[in-house]
């Protein structure tokens, strides 16, 4: 091995290790007082998970986060699933799980505890060709009708955002494209790469430049658990430094979705 190479190993050692000595005790009784982790997934954001086509089993990285999560716990973890944030949400403010993977947002964290974020992604919009809409400052206007995932992140932001057009709500962020069409919608509000994915899947389709709005992904978990929390933290932050997250993307092979920036 050369002197550079000992060198660079050295400094990830020692990053690794002040990585782990920084992590506070597991506060194992609060985080998961059932004696399980029960990690909500949400099958409604293919950044954050999906279906393995082979076998139906949850893959993507939040499920991988849940796994390392329940394994530094000591604890078996249960993923359970969710067709669409909103529920997750739901979920979460319930304490029926013990750990959800939604976005920032100020009406979420009205009845969750968050951390901060552990990947970015982006909000797009979704037109026919033939529509006289030509970028996203055409969207808000009069007469137009957005279809959104019912209480996802891009909802929450619409909802206090657009002031002309008219919000449409779909049961689901996958069911956007199909009420879309099916109503004669004017505009498709939702993940960038589900709708690039639906403008492959059905003609005439074209996706408008650039993003309407970054989305912060984030653990949350029920409030009362304010120990938990700072373990969490701390677990989100190590998570993104030790390279986890950025090598769950590359192996799940998503695009368009960047490693967030690690707190101080």
């Amino acid at each position: 091995m050369s002197a550079n190479s000992r060198r660079a190993a050295l400094i990830l050692m020692t990053t690794l290790l002040s990585a782990c000595a920084s992590m506070p005790p597991a506060p194992v009784a609060e985080l998961v007082p059932t004696g399980k982790l029960r990690a909500a997934i949400n099958f409604g954001n293919p950044i954050l998970a999906s279906k393995d086509p082979a076998t139906g089993e949850p893959r993507g990285v939040s499920v991988d986060l849940a796994r390392e999560l329940g394994r530094r716990l000591g604890v078996p973890v249960e993923l359970v699933p969710f067709a669409a944030a909103g529920k997750v949400v739901e979920a979460v403010k319930e304490a029926r799980v013990d750990v959800g993977f939604v976005a920032l947002d100020p009406v979420r964290g009205a009845d969750m505890l968050q951390t901060a974020p552990y990947v970015v992604i982006e909000g797009a919009y979704l037109v026919r060709n033939a529509s006289p809409i030509k970028n996203n400052a055409d969207v808000d206007r009069a007469g137009n009708r957005i279809v959104v995932g019912n209480g996802s992140a891009y909802d929450l932001f619409l909802t206090r955002e657009i002031k002309a057009a008219t919000l449409v709500r779909a049961p689901t962020s996958p069911a956007v494209t199909d009420l879309f069409m099916a109503q004669n919608l004017d505009v498709a509000a939702g993940v960038k790469q589900q709708l690039q994915a639906d403008a492959q899947r059905l003609p005439g389709l074209r996706l408008l430049d650039g993003r309407f709005m970054v989305i912060n992904q984030a653990m949350g978990i029920p409030k009362g658990r304010e120990a938990g929390l700072a373990y969490v933290r701390n677990f989100v932050e190590d998570m993104k430094a030790s390279g986890f997250v950025a090598e769950a993307l590359k192996r799940h092979r998503i695009q368009g979705a960047a490693v967030a920036a690690g707190q101080p």
